[in-house]
């Protein structure tokens, strides 16, 4: 499943990519590892919200359920929808910082960089972050 995600989180296979972050959550969870769940399940319940798929969502928060979770149900698309931190990193690398200045700037490691930028992309609708000055704009 892992494999199956670094090929669909760049694709346009949105939806595709929302089911297979509920299926590794849902494995993970069936193999006793709550905690490594959370973030697939997460991930999956918003891209399948995005998506409009519903029965996905049904199936992401029962699985969250499960782990004691409980997801806001809250707007998770658009800029509104970033963490502080996310929009910390989004606005650092919107004026041209490096993911290596971001960390050092934020005295994070590069991994959290990328991690955060992964998850405003997604949030955000774009695939580059070349896309975030306007994006941060209209915003």
């Amino acid at each position: 499943m892992e494999a199956a995600l670094d090929v669909l989180a760049p694709s346009p296979a949105r939806l595709e990519h929302a089911r297979v972050l509920v299926d590794l959550g849902a494995t993970l969870r069936a193999a006793g590892q709550r905690t490594a769940a959370r973030e697939p399940l997460f991930e999956g319940l918003a891209a399948g919200a995005r998506c409009g798929a519903k029965a996905l969502e049904r199936r992401a928060r029962s699985e969250l359920a499960a782990i004691g979770a409980r997801p806001r149900s809250t707007d998770h698309s658009g800029a509104d929808s970033l963490t502080p931190s996310e929009r910390r990193v989004v606005e650092l690398a919107a004026s041209g910082g490096t993911n290596r200045q971001i960390a050092q700037t934020l005295f994070v490691t590069e991994k959290t960089v990328e991690t955060h930028l992964g998850r405003s992309f997604r949030k955000l609708d774009i695939s580059s972050r070349r896309q975030l000055p306007e994006v941060l704009a209209r915003a």
